[in-house]
């Protein structure tokens, strides 16, 4: 509904639709400021926490009522490696210096976290040789401590597995993730960055080459009558955007009136479910334990958080047709009970002792991907003034995992390039 009323940003700056729209800006008010970091998810807290430590006068928008409501909240919280992606990537580079950021940041300020290690396990022998080119790509990015291991280590190492082989990374670790962020904010707002929650940015349009971004309260848009144009009650004109909304950062981009739609990727979503173990006093397992990847995601793997709680996911459950409900984050995030008859055959590949009826639903998330079903995988996007030609916009897409572990080089990156 809200889309459709504030679909026409999409359009280009002679459209008829867009002069009268513009015309309805004129009464109201406008403010310049320097920095504006879409979104309140670990990776904006990251940029805007870097930014106001190098100087920058930073407000943090964000449309829920506090940070790390959406992607942030809702993942296996788990520090990765940086094994899965191709070298020189993004997600490569980004991971590899990100976990050690994540790991002296988290030792320096105490905040929860272990360095468990994983296991990456192959149940059948044909699955050993994707083993070795995890193992080969690891490697290249410069993953240190990996070491393949014959399935019988593997199963001295943890009784309850079984697998005929196994990729041993030590690096990988678990993290609290809510801690983190908490962290995150706080020193961002003792560097004097502002955090303006409630607030949503409907989109914005291009002046005098800056972009102008339009603010709404989230509450005036929950009721809004879709035949009556939607009008901000603010207009930002910043110096520099960065655009980290996270799962509405596509969408929202297609709202900027005077960015070309061509160069704004496509989007997926997948949603994933988590099932934790119940009825048992003590965790099978002390690993991270991860399958041979599959289309969509990692597999449905075992995540132990920093009480001893196994939980197993995500699934990959595709998405169609979400673009508006993508830009106000209304997914259902309800995980259905019968997702568990998908579990269980899938778990006892690896944990052939799992008992019937031993699994509860525990909670899901959403991944914002650049690829779809059966599609190769998509690095990470990061859009500047050179991709799009608008000046002071950056375009975050597709942060999905291994986002959370990324965030501190993320933030680093973009502080680099834009020193202000």
């Amino acid at each position: 509904m809200v889309g459709r009323a504030i679909g026409s940003f999409g359009k280009a700056l002679g459209d008829r639709r867009w002069k009268a729209f513009g015309a309805g800006l004129e009464g109201i008010s406008k403010e310049k400021v320097d920095v504006v970091v879409i979104g309140a998810g670990v990776v904006g807290l990251a940029v805007a926490r870097e930014m106001a430590l190098k100087g920058r006068d930073v407000l943090v928008v964000e449309s829920a009522s506090t940070f790390g409501t959406g992607t942030s909240s809702r993942n296996s919280e788990v520090i990765h490696a940086g094994i899965y992606y191709p070298p020189n990537s993004l997600k490569a580079r980004f991971c590899v210096k990100g976990r050690e950021l994540l790991y002296r940041y988290c030792a320096d300020r105490q905040i929860p976290h272990q360095q468990i290690g994983k296991l990456i396990v192959a149940t059948r022998v044909s699955e050993v040789p994707k083993l070795s080119i995890l193992l080969r790509c690891g490697t290249d990015n410069g993953v240190k401590g990996l070491r393949m291991m014959e399935g019988s280590e593997a199963m001295r190492m943890e009784p309850k597995l079984h697998c005929v082989k196994a990729l041993l990374s030590p690096c990988s670790g678990i993290v609290d993730s809510h801690s983190f962020m908490l962290s995150l904010a706080g020193e961002a707002e003792n560097a004097r960055a502002i955090f303006s929650y409630n607030s949503t940015v409907l989109g914005g349009h291009v002046e005098d080459n800056h972009l102008h971004l339009h603010i709404s309260e989230s509450k005036d848009l929950e009721n809004h009558d879709d035949a009556s144009p939607l009008l901000p009650q603010l207009v930002l004109i910043p110096k520099l955007v960065i655009n980290s909304a996270g799962l509405s950062a596509l969408p929202l981009a297609k709202r900027f009136c005077g960015l070309d739609h061509n160069v704004i990727p496509a989007a997926y979503y997948a949603r994933g479910c988590y099932f934790t173990l119940s009825k048992t006093k003590n965790p099978p397992f002390s690993h991270l334990i991860y399958p041979i990847p599959e289309d969509g995601g990692l597999g449905v793997h075992v995540t132990l958080d920093l009480n001893g709680l196994i939980k197993f996911g995500p699934d990959v459950e595709w998405i169609d047709g979400v673009d508006d409900i993508s830009f106000f984050n209304r997914f259902d995030y309800s995980v259905n009970p019968d997702r568990v008859n998908r579990f269980y055959p899938e778990i006892r590949k690896y944990f052939p002792d799992l008992k019937d009826g031993s699994l509860d639903p525990g909670y899901s998330g959403i991944r914002p991907k650049l690829s779809g079903p059966k599609q190769p995988q998509m690095d990470f996007v990061i859009q500047d003034e050179r991709n799009h030609g608008i000046p002071g916009l950056v375009n975050l897409f597709g942060i999905e995992s291994p986002g959370l572990t990324s965030s501190l080089a993320i933030g680093e990156y973009i502080t680099a390039k834009f020193p202000g």
